[in-house]
């Protein structure tokens, strides 16, 4: 993982921020290469940034436009938030995919067989029902999802 830092510290890994190059035009230049750039900010500096970025998240204690800006809002001052942000939203796809898969492997199978006459009309209504509360209660246990990076 590579990332740019405007500070002069020794957590920068791999590219530093030039003081000529704005963070915007370095961000545009990795997108353009179809990189997905990611910005952590709170102040109103930060705030183009934020908006530029294909991600912006934003500190809470920070100021109100760069909260503004930002399209992830980290509620306290930890920045491994951010990776707990990420890996949620990625477990959430995964929910999601996996919540359409039924619905439409459901959909495929019994309402032709309902339309045909093969299924009571009974039987069919009682699988979209059974059908609802599975996808609703697997959404819900994402509730219970432990964070790796919280361990």
């Amino acid at each position: 993982m590579k990332y740019l830092s405007g500070s002069d510290s020794s957590n920068s890994l791999a590219l530093r921020m030039v003081p000529s190059i704005p963070f915007s035009a370095r961000a545009s230049e990795l997108q353009e290469k179809g990189h997905l750039v990611g910005m952590v900010g709170d102040g109103v500096n930060d705030a183009p940034a934020l908006t530029q970025a294909d991600v912006g998240f934003a500190i809470g204690s920070g100021t109100d436009v760069a909260i503004e800006a930002g399209d992830i809002i980290l509620i306290r001052d930890d920045l491994r938030d951010v990776v707990a942000a990420i890996q949620l939203s990625k477990r959430t796809v995964k929910q999601v995919m996996q919540n359409l898969a039924w619905a439409f492997g459901y959909n495929t199978l019994l309402i032709p067989l309902a339309a045909i006459g093969k299924l009571y009309r009974v039987y069919a209504g009682v699988a979209m029902a059974l059908s609802s509360i599975s996808v609703t209660s697997w959404s819900l246990m994402l509730k219970g999802y432990v964070l790796l990076i919280k361990n």
